[in-house]
């Protein structure tokens, strides 16, 4: 069976702001805040699409001469068209975004909230291998809060999609700033790239910092409290 893949022809003279396909894969750039999608993007039911994924991850097994009648392998491309579709992508689709409740802030805390060390699971982009780590958000309220584990299910929602991290972390804040209904909000991400482990540089032993510091954080005083939190 011939499908899209193998008839897609890379136009590799194309360029965006002066950088190739093969540049901004292997630099890790990004093009938009938002994830690439196409205005099409939900038209197709979540079962029809892990039906066609099966196909073709099917089609991508035999060409690379797995066979495909082994015990061990024959039931691979339902499993990656269900991981796709229901874990590590699932949050390119809206439906799935957390229903986020506020309350009161009966309490009239008006310091900084941290909630350090959420880790997630992410995917390259450029390359679909997992991107690993721990992202740190913190608050200050303006007359509401937000349950703790909402702060989780936001990093979750936005991570599990191909990524870049910087978006990411940009993605992550605008939520913050949106539910919260403040510009009061820090997102720091600390994370290892398997794009840059397991293959290209290889390098093993790096770690990618990215930070977004709103409203009253991004001043020196609130940036260093935050950070001296961070390393308690």
């Amino acid at each position: 069976m011939k499908t899209e893949i193998l008839n897609t022809k890379k136009k590799s003279g194309h360029k965006i702001n002066g950088f190739s396909h093969e540049d901004i894969g292997n630099d890790h750039l990004y093009t938009s805040l938002e994830t690439p999608l196409r205005s099409d993007a939900f038209l197709m039911s979540d079962s029809e699409k892990k039906e066609k994924i099966e196909l073709l991850f099917e089609e991508i097994m035999s060409v690379m001469g797995l066979d495909l009648t082994d015990d061990s392998l024959k039931g691979t491309p339902k499993r990656v068209a269900k991981m796709y579709i229901e874990e590590i992508f699932s949050g390119l689709n809206p439906a799935n975004k957390p229903k986020i409740a506020l309350f009161d802030n009966k309490y009239n805390y008006n310091q900084m909230l941290v909630e350090k060390n959420i880790t997630f699971y992410s995917n390259c982009e450029h390359h679909f291998v997992p991107i690993i780590g721990k992202a740190h958000l913190a608050y200050i309220s303006s007359g509401k809060v937000i349950g703790l584990s909402k702060l989780n299910r936001i990093v979750q929602y936005y991570a599990k999609r191909p990524q870049v991290q910087e978006r990411l972390t940009n993605q992550i804040a605008d939520e913050l700033k949106s539910v919260l209904e403040t510009q009061d909000v820090a997102v720091i991400i600390d994370a290892k790239h398997l794009c840059v482990s397991s293959r290209g540089i290889k390098d093993d032993t790096s770690t990618t910092i990215s930070a977004y510091y709103g409203g009253v954080f991004n001043t020196p005083q609130k940036i260093a409290e935050l950070q001296n939190y961070l390393k308690q």
